[in-house]
């Protein structure tokens, strides 16, 4: 004999006390709860501050089971539009979780917690649908219900405007230069990207006049503490690095590089706490001498050797492009598990 079950889904909020200040919170007086109490708390014992949670739902009441008999419940939930995507980052965690609590009588409380991912779509919120058909496909032969034919105009509509984000291409070229004089040039045709797409560029250094002798590239993450909520005044900022792609390229005309966004990251969001900016870092390292003294030739016989010198005087510098990374379909980024998964309380 069960006495109840719930559901709810609320985030998780976690912070780094070394990089983070925050201030108290008043939710710790749930932390407790007594023995055989019949109250429903479903971050009960759990770390950090609980920043967003749904209504606790009621799946059943009084339910007798025999031996063998077995009885399934559907949940539904809608997330609120306002709350933070998932991350993990080196300072703070946005962690959403659904919670199943159930109790049997005169018997503690039971809790389930499914951890899950979240993306958000910025921006999506203040869009305003048009007075006419929506511009999603739609099945005339089936009745929908308001509500859900709302939420199936939403997701079409993030979809679409993911795709125009995404699909706007346009010549982009930088000029590379030191203090000594142009390198060469790099091309990328787009600056905004959905997660588990390729960042592709090219190089041009044969208009350079500074000889290149080795370039790196990387994808990165710059995840920023709010001024007000940082622990020190002026703390540096964290960087995670997602890809890269080094080669040496002394006397090559050209050069390309492709970087995928891993299906697993997260895209570009700021809250209140914390903003995760996405940028290339590049990595530059010239000759300080001309192009014609980096070999050397071995002998003076018909059949010439030409050699590396041992040694050269060398220049580094560096490079920040900053891009934009947008969610992409959720479907789609659930392919980095594509595993079934059964969670089980004992009662």
């Amino acid at each position: 004999m069960l006495a109840w079950a719930s559901a709810q889904i609320h985030c998780q909020f976690h912070a780094s006390e070394n990089r983070v200040a925050l201030p108290p919170s008043d939710g710790s007086k749930h932390d407790v709860q007594a023995e055989n109490e019949t109250v429903f708390v479903p971050n009960r014992g759990e770390r950090g501050q609980c920043i967003l949670s749904t209504p606790p739902k009621i799946l059943f009441c009084d339910l007798r089971l025999d031996p063998g008999e077995s009885k399934s419940y559907s949940y539904c939930e809608t997330l609120p539009i306002d709350g933070p995507p998932s991350f993990r980052g080196q300072s703070v965690k946005y962690v959403y979780k659904l919670t199943i609590g159930c109790q049997r009588v005169n018997s503690p409380i039971k809790l389930l917690r499914v951890p899950f991912r979240v993306l958000v779509l910025h921006g999506l919120k203040d869009y305003q649908f048009p007075q006419d058909e929506a511009v999603a496909p739609s099945n005339p032969f089936l009745e929908e219900e308001e509500g859900l034919k709302k939420d199936s105009r939403l997701a079409d509509l993030a979809t679409e405007l993911l795709m125009v984000a995404t699909s706007r291409r346009s010549l982009h070229l930088y000029n590379i230069s030191n203090t000594r004089g142009k390198v060469g040039s790099f091309c990328i045709f787009k600056t905004v990207y959905k997660i588990g797409e390729d960042v592709i560029g090219t190089f041009n250094f044969s208009e350079g006049d500074i000889p290149c002798l080795q370039f790196s590239v990387s994808l990165q993450t710059e995840e920023s503490i709010q001024e007000e909520y940082q622990r020190r005044r002026g703390q540096p900022v964290s960087f995670s690095t997602h890809a890269r792609h080094q080669e040496a390229c002394l006397h090559t005309a050209q050069s390309s590089f492709s970087l995928p966004i891993p299906l697993s990251s997260t895209p570009g969001f700021t809250t209140n706490i914390v903003s995760l900016k996405w940028r290339l870092h590049f990595e530059f390292v010239t000759s300080g001498e001309s192009a014609g003294t980096c070999l050397v030739r071995g002998s003076q016989s018909e059949a010439v050797t030409w050699t590396g010198v041992e040694q050269m005087e060398v220049d580094t510098f560096s490079w920040d492009l900053p891009i934009k990374v947008l969610p992409t379909n959720p479907i789609l980024a659930s392919y980095v598990s594509q595993f079934s998964s059964t969670n089980s309380i004992t009662i």
